[in-house]
Parts: structure tokens; C-alpha cells; sequence
């Protein structure tokens, strides 16, 4: 009988070691699937992290492809479409996003500095321009404020002295046409653009106005393109450069502070006396 006591007793604690072992062996395969499911769930995480940055860095950059884009003196068939698509896509990012826009040319500052109210300018594009007309030419500047209060400000002023023309703008640098269009919508015409303007409105008087400086590549390049519109007009007059002609360039000097400023000191041929002009970048 004990005998008998005894083999059952060992079944028992054979069994309740088999379940226990059993039990074990389950425990140990749900851990297994839960360190498992853990280890996706980061990895998914961590690929969706990667891929969020990715995301990021590419929208940067194709911001900064449309800017660079548009950095250009040369203005073409798409130039306007371009402008459109570069602002589009920079509205569509992100304030973080915005910070990283980086390329040749291109910077945050392209779109998000802020330079005044553009509203107050006035891009003198007008028709109806009769039969007299002064073209106001300038470099340029994207500067809103400065736009407003400088390259208007000369403007208006010729035309409250000469109310019977009409006085009109054009700019020189395609790349701040192109700024000033992508950032703010503000169409200024190129001296092409301008000269074909008056053409086409019957123009048969121009007074060229350039706010030059002194005589150089820009206002060389002017007098080339009204040259070449001279002949459709009944007279053309064209106005010399602030400081007319230069006899020498007498010393440049390095910045004495942290400014994109550079100074130079002329010798004027005709008034005999020295000048000293702040030109900035």
C-alpha cells in the first residue's frame, strides 16, 4: 500500500514539474514576442524619425533649388512661373523647415526677412503713357523701406516737376526684380520690358533717367539696350550718372567695423574737389 502511495506521489510531482516546465516554456514565448513587438515598435520609430528629417532636409532643398533658381540676371519665358512655385513652396514649410533652406544663393533671409511694407512702393508699370515719357532708371534695391522712400521718392518727385510726362521705372538687376516679384508679388519691369512698354504705348519722346552713380557696367549696359531702341522713337535724351565722369579712383580702404560697407574717395575731373561715398552691399 505505501508502495503503491509512493508511485502515485511521484506521478504527481512528476506532472506538477511537466506543467510547471510547461509553464515556464509559455512564459518564456509570450516575453519572447513581447521584447519582440518592442523592438519593432522602436525600430518603426526610429525609421519614422529618420524619415521625418529626410522629409524635412528635402523640402528645405527644393526651396533652395527654386530660390537659386530665380538668382539670376537673366529673365526668360518661366521666370514668372518660377517666381510663383518659389513662394508656394516656401508658404508650404514649416518655421523649422524654413531655417534650413541652403543652397548656392539661397537663405532664409530670401523670403523671411522682413523689409518694409511693399505696399507703399509703386512699380510705375503702368500704360497709357502718351506721347511723353521719363523712364527712371535704377539698379534696384529689395529693400522695401528703401524702395519706397529712395527709388520713389526720386520718382515722384520728377514727376511733380514734369506733370505733363509720364514718368516710369525701370531696374536693372534681374535679381532683384526676380526677389522682389517671387516675395512680394511687386512686378518691376527690366529695361527691355520697359522700352518695349513704351513702344507699344505710342511713345514718341524719351527721356532716359538713369540714378546711377557714375558711369560703369550698369549704365553701360543701359545705353546698349536703349541704343538698340532708338531708332522707334522721334528722339531719345538720355541723362548722364550722378557724378558724370571720373578722373581717378584715388584710395579704397578695408572697413574699420564689422559692416558691408567699403568707402572710396574721388577726385571729380570737372569740380575739382574730393568726395567721399559710402557704397553698400
Amino acid at each position: 500500500m505505501r508502495k503503491a502511495t509512493n508511485k502515485n506521489w511521484q506521478r504527481v510531482t512528476a506532472a506538477a514539474a511537466a506543467l510547471a516546465l510547461c509553464a515556464g516554456v509559455l512564459t518564456g514565448c509570450g516575453a519572447s514576442s513581447s521584447t519582440a513587438a518592442s523592438s519593432t515598435a522602436a525600430s518603426s520609430a526610429a525609421a519614422s524619425e529618420v524619415s521625418s528629417e529626410e522629409a524635412d532636409e528635402m523640402a528645405a532643398k527644393n526651396v533652395a533649388d527654386l530660390i537659386d533658381a530665380i538668382y539670376v540676371q537673366e529673365r526668360n519665358e518661366n521666370t514668372d512661373a518660377q517666381c510663383e512655385a518659389a513662394k508656394a513652396a516656401w508658404d508650404a514649410l514649416t518655421d523649422a523647415q524654413k531655417e534650413m533652406v541652403e543652397g548656392e544663393e539661397a537663405d532664409p533671409d530670401y523670403f523671411g526677412r522682413d523689409t518694409g511694407d511693399a505696399s507703399k512702393d509703386d512699380a510705375r508699370n503702368q500704360d497709357n503713357i502718351g506721347d511723353n515719357e521719363i523712364l527712371v532708371v535704377s539698379f534696384g534695391t529689395s529693400f522695401n523701406d528703401s524702395r519706397a522712400a529712395d527709388i520713389k521718392g526720386i520718382e515722384d518727385a520728377i514727376q511733380a516737376a514734369y506733370p505733363d510726362w509720364s514718368v516710369r521705372r525701370a531696374f536693372t538687376a534681374q535679381i532683384i526684380i526676380n526677389h522682389v516679384q517671387a516675395r512680394d508679388g511687386e512686378k518691376i519691369d527690366n529695361m527691355e520690358q520697359a522700352l518695349e512698354r513704351a513702344v507699344a504705348n505710342g511713345v514718341k519722346n524719351l527721356v532716359v533717367q538713369p540714378t546711377h552713380l557714375m558711369h560703369g557696367a550698369e549704365y553701360d549696359e543701359m545705353m546698349e539696350m536703349v541704343d538698340s531702341y532708338r531708332d522707334k522713337f522721334e528722339s531719345v535724351a538720355i541723362a548722364e550718372p550722378l557724378l558724370g565722369e571720373v578722373l581717378s579712383l584715388i584710395h579704397i580702404s578695408e572697413p574699420t567695423r564689422r559692416t558691408p560697407i567699403s568707402y572710396a574717395v574721388f577726385c571729380l575731373k570737372k569740380k575739382k574737389i574730393k568726395m567721399l561715398i559710402c557704397l553698400n552691399e
